[in-house]
């Protein structure tokens, strides 16, 4: 858990949970895993998060949305490191993506397939329906 520096203000969880529409359960667990971190109040109170938690949280949904998995969150994290440095994380960013540009092309591929499949079949029962058939 890191420490609130000097001069930054820190949100609660139940805020943080509320402006992205996520349940304290939720960010709790993120934290659980390792891809999220709260901070220290220097009053040692409750953990809070600070505007830069904000712009994670934006970006782990849009990971999410992008079907990345906790796995692969954590892996980006690990690259990220401690020194927080960007540069380090998007090679591994840009791998995964291609990962999953690749397994996405793979689904379009076979449902391409079982659409061919069900026409034709379909097409194969109308002529058993249809008069004459």
């Amino acid at each position: 858990m890191n420490e609130l520096r000097e001069g930054e203000t820190a949100v609660s969880i139940g805020d943080l949970a509320k402006e992205y529409g996520l349940t304290t359960r939720t960010l709790r667990y993120w934290e659980e895993v390792g891809i999220i971190e709260s901070v220290q109040r220097l009053d040692g109170a409750v953990r809070g998060y600070t505007p830069y938690y904000f712009r994670r949280i934006k970006f782990i949904l849009k990971l999410k949305e992008l079907g990345l998995s906790i796995k692969e969150m954590q892996d980006l994290y690990v690259a990220y490191g401690n020194a927080k440095q960007t540069e380090r994380m998007i090679p591994r960013l840009i791998e995964i993506l291609d990962q999953h540009i690749e397994t996405v092309d793979q689904k379009v591929t076979g449902l391409a397939s079982l659409r061919k499949e069900i026409v034709g079949y379909r097409q194969k029962m109308m002529k058993r329906v249809a008069p004459g058939g």
